[in-house]
């Protein structure tokens, strides 16, 4: 069964690897069928009930960049004409039971559209009343949407990720507040991209105000938070128990971890970086290559660790023997462009090394 993804558009690259890691969390059998501006479609095996349980469920509570999950109906050239004969070549009952409401409603995607979307809603949205179905602007029990985008993408609405919970925990809403981290959305998503289950260890070794930790910490997961200022994990103590998580925080070095070999499941961190950052290394490179190292050291076998810096910490994290896996670049503003450096432990260093 095909089903659509709605990505937010905030990254060309981040959305779509985010949906693919929480759909492997969630152990569907999946494989993705297209991608095109703004939607990922894959299709996913097994039974119906339980995919979209899983959809609806821990999948739309963990996403950060997407907006919408929609049950495929169709998928066509972008115009008029090919989404009409699409409309006219579905049986609405299969989507829609007797007796249920509907709305149909189409999202234009950047440049991609030159002709009024309000039309087709109208055609489409007609078409299906005169299948005997009743329509309902206001409260309809079942939504259409047509994804207007390099194809267009009709499906029939699953789930809606609820974004406003994000802006609810912006690091200026939180108990304590420090500049300079990530935002939320960005936080879940690199927490979704590691692959962490409930009940696994999470490392951020520069913890902050734990915007990561607290991310981690409410798809399930357990944190451990350290940072080398005083004040930091002071302040993490306070927004970590504002949600009420399960965590541990140690004021320390990033390049002396205090735990033991091979005991973390995956590592997402944010380390210090610019001229003004305060460190416990003699300069920023040391940082980087002590850090990665330790990072490699408490990492268990095959465990990911996902670091962010303002520039490419692939070679610092080759060095300390971990494989990186992949790079993506955010631009955050003109003077700030962050890199997303994904690696992995190799699966046999502890055979190797024994």
């Amino acid at each position: 069964m095909l089903y659509a993804f709605e990505l937010s558009g905030e990254h060309e690259e981040l959305p779509a690897a985010e949906i693919l890691a929480c759909l492997k969390i969630e152990r569907l059998d999946f494989r993705p069928h297209a991608r095109v501006d703004q939607c990922l479609v894959v299709d996913i095996a097994g039974r119906e009930k339980d995919v979209e349980r899983a959809l609806k469920g821990p999948v739309t509570e963990r996403l950060a960049m997407t907006h919408h999950i929609l049950k495929v109906v169709g998928i066509t050239e972008n115009n008029p004409d090919a989404v009409m004969k699409l409309a006219e070549a579905f049986e609405p009952g299969e989507y829609i039971r007797e007796g249920e409401s509907f709305v149909v409603r189409a999202k234009r995607i950047k440049h991609h559209v030159d002709f009024p979307c309000e039309s087709l809603e109208q055609k489409i949205g007609g078409f299906i009343y005169r299948k005997g179905f009743r329509a309902n602007l206001k409260s309809p029990d079942v939504e259409f949407r047509l994804i207007l985008s390099e194809k267009a993408v009709l499906g029939t609405l699953l789930s809606s990720v609820d974004r406003s919970a994000y802006e609810a925990r912006t690091p200026q809403n939180k108990p304590f507040f420090h500049p300079g981290v990530l935002m939320p959305r960005v936080a879940r998503a690199l927490t979704n991209l590691s692959g962490i289950k409930p009940g696994e260890l999470l490392l951020d070794p520069f913890c902050g105000t734990a915007g990561i930790l607290v991310e981690a910490g409410l798809v399930g997961a357990r944190v451990i938070g350290i940072d080398a200022q005083e004040k930091l994990v002071l302040g993490a103590h306070m927004n970590l128990e504002a949600y009420e998580l399960d965590y541990i925080l140690m004021e320390g070095d990033a390049c002396r971890i205090p735990l033991k070999d091979s005991t973390i499941d995956t590592v997402v961190t944010d380390p210090p970086y610019g001229r003004s950052a305060a460190i416990l290394a003699g300069s920023l490179e040391e940082l980087y290559s002590g850090a990665l190292e330790e990072i490699h050291r408490v990492l268990k076998p095959g465990g990911i660790a996902i670091v962010v810096s303002d520039k490419a910490s692939l070679e610092y994290g080759e060095k300390a023997g971990l494989k990186v896996l992949e790079i993506y670049v955010q631009r955050v503003h003109r003077s700030l462009t962050r890199i997303i450096t994904i690696f992995q432990k190799d699966v046999n260093y502890s055979s190797l090394s024994a």
